[in-house]
């Protein structure tokens, strides 16, 4: 693992709930990698893939992104919608047409989890890896 200097900055984008959301998202991860000195971004886009078309498809009203590096250097992914519902991790199924995105994000990832937002919603985040 590299060593990356802490940040205080958070960059955030706020994101339509629109089939659009993934690829601005992936944009948007991408710029701050390189603005970060990261040059291997691949996990990172794919989790935030993930979970913004998860906000997209199962959440509720604007989709908010927003990543900084942690303590440990680390990039944190948070990735916030109103809606109240949980994302839950399917059992895995060979023949599932869709369900897999939670548990490639899990295999991707130092960590995640869900925290729900005092203003009502959800916060899915990750501590992303980086090379």
């Amino acid at each position: 693992m590299s060593a990356v200097a802490q940040s205080p900055e958070v960059s955030t984008v706020v994101l339509e709930p629109t089939a659009d959301a993934p690829l601005l998202a992936r944009g948007f991860l991408a710029d701050r990698f390189a603005a970060w000195g990261l040059t291997e971004d691949y996990a990172a886009r794919v989790v935030v893939s993930e979970l913004v078309t998860n906000a997209y498809r199962h959440g509720e009203g604007f989709i908010v992104v927003r990543l900084f590096l942690g303590l440990d250097g680390l990039p944190v992914l948070e990735v916030w919608d109103a809606g109240e519902r949980r994302p839950v991790v399917k059992p895995q199924s060979d023949v599932a047409q869709s369900g897999r995105g939670l548990h490639i994000v899990s295999e991707m990832v130092e960590t995640w989890g869900v925290r729900s937002l005092n203003e009502g919603g959800k916060v899915v985040w990750a501590r992303l890896p980086i090379a």
